[in-house]
């Protein structure tokens, strides 16, 4: 049986749409909380598709959350294996540090429903079914980074020039978050409260731009991690 690790930092923030299809393919899933597993019983090379998700910290806060330099190691063992890895937000950040990159805050925080510009060889990948013309990403994040060695730019955003990045043939990630659904956000309108009243947001509004577009998000991310899982061979 093929089999996906999912690596949490909040359980409000889960894996989404991607979530709901590794169990319709039947995947073996293990959920993880990176805060206070014990990384030493993980290998990182045992998951078929390994997804790394967000949280509200900064990848290079190790020295308030040390587990993050234990991320980061996992991390940069399974990328050198070049073996299925999709980060998202904090996760593309932990995997732009591994390979090596720097992560430091952004001078403007992106949070709301944008679109998503794909470049020439963005084109060429399943990030293409998130083009702008096809449906609009949602953003939260503070922090960005620089784009790894070796890694492709394949879509950037007005706030945000490296929004998703390649390296190698199985690693994908995003700056945004393609997974998120209009019901899972619920959740988030919660858990970030303090920070949607800090940056004047209205939670009541965020849930009705969610009602316009997660559901041509949440159906574009199907058809998107579809095609991923099937080009890295799972």
């Amino acid at each position: 049986m093929k089999t996906a690790l999912i690596i949490h930092h909040v359980a409000f923030e889960d894996a989404g749409s991607f979530l709901v299809l590794l169990k319709e393919m039947n995947f073996s899933i293990q959920e993880v909380n990176a805060c206070n597993h014990n990384w030493a019983e993980l290998n990182p090379l045992d998951a078929d598709v390994c997804i790394v998700l967000g949280g509200p910290i900064g990848a290079y806060e190790d020295h308030h959350f040390p587990f993050l330099l234990q991320e980061v190691h996992f991390l940069q063992q399974r990328l050198h294996a070049d073996l299925p890895t999709l980060g998202i937000c904090l996760g593309a950040q932990l995997m732009a540090r591994a390979l090596g990159a720097s992560v430091y805050p952004a001078t403007t925080k992106e949070l709301g429903w944008y679109p998503l510009r794909i470049t020439q060889e963005g084109k060429h990948t399943p990030v293409r079914y998130f083009d702008e013309r096809d449906c609009t990403m949602f953003h939260w994040h503070g922090d960005t980074f620089d784009l790894p060695f070796g890694a492709q730019l394949l879509a950037s955003s007005d706030a945000c020039q490296n929004q998703v990045y390649s390296w190698g043939k199985n690693a994908l990630a995003f700056q945004c978050h393609p997974e998120v659904t209009a019901t899972g956000l619920e959740a988030w309108y919660v858990g970030h409260a303090h920070e949607i009243q800090h940056e004047k947001h209205s939670p009541s509004l965020m849930r009705q731009q969610a009602a316009i577009h997660g559901p041509k998000l949440a159906q574009q991310a199907r058809l998107f991690f579809a095609e991923w899982l099937n080009a890295c061979g799972r």
